[in-house]
């Protein structure tokens, strides 16, 4: 059940949505607001601006959601696909006039780009340290020799500071579930990566990391190119 993409498809429309619900594996639930999805040039984070400017050749936006990210980088004539896994989010992104979006997941992409985009922790969809490893892997199959990994992430000690954190597994992974209009979608997992296990992941994985932004409360911008 696509309810996150229930949630788009009803703010679009309307200009307004019930209240989409985050549920997640680390406390209460959260309101997740829907209009960000939406947010135009003037609202978005100068982190944002910077992953842009950074992107050439073909192009994709992974987990594109409503197309913000990609309608930009059309203005600028860019060669961008944009995928996502929400039938309805893909409906809206081509309704606000992106040329390529497509119902597709990640990791059945099979051919290669110059840059590979994950904004908003897009890179959280590898769920766990171990999926980001073979994530990692994959990309090199579906980036050409001079392409580059460019996402964001952030660091959440900060929900720990209270009590300590899992002994299991990596303090980073989390799990999500969203609800809308009292349905609940499937449970999630997502990570996010502290920019010292990233470094050194990559680094183990065959992979250049850059830290290219840093916003000062946890989250940052990188960029990964493959080892020669």
């Amino acid at each position: 059940m696509d309810v996150y993409g229930n949630a788009l498809l009803d703010f679009y429309r309307n200009g307004k949505a019930d209240t989409l619900w985050l549920h997640n594996s680390y406390d209460g639930p959260e309101k997740m607001p829907i209009d960000i999805f939406f947010r135009n040039e003037e609202e978005m984070p100068t982190l944002e601006y910077k992953a842009l400017s950074l992107c050439y050749g073909k192009i994709l936006d992974v987990g594109a959601g409503v197309g913000s990210h990609t309608l930009l980088l059309q203005e600028l004539n860019a060669d961008v696909t944009a995928i996502d896994i929400s039938a309805n989010a893909v409906k809206i992104m081509q309704d606000r006039g992106v040329k390529k979006a497509v119902v597709q997941n990640i990791f059945s992409t099979k051919e290669k780009y110059d840059t590979l985009l994950f904004l908003m922790n897009g890179i959280g969809l590898t769920g766990t340290l171990a999926g980001f490893v073979a994530f990692l892997e994959k990309a090199k199959s579906l980036i050409n020799p001079t392409g580059q990994l460019v996402f964001d992430s952030s660091d959440i000690s900060y929900l720990y500071q209270d009590f300590p954190k899992p002994d299991a597994k990596y303090y980073g992974e989390v799990s999500y579930c969203y609800e809308y209009q009292k349905q609940k979608g499937n449970w999630f997992d997502w990570l996010y990566l502290d920019q010292e296990t990233l470094l050194n992941i990559a680094k183990q994985s065959g992979w250049q990391c850059q830290i290219i932004f840093d916003d000062g409360a946890d989250q940052y911008l990188a960029k990964l190119t493959l080892i020669s």
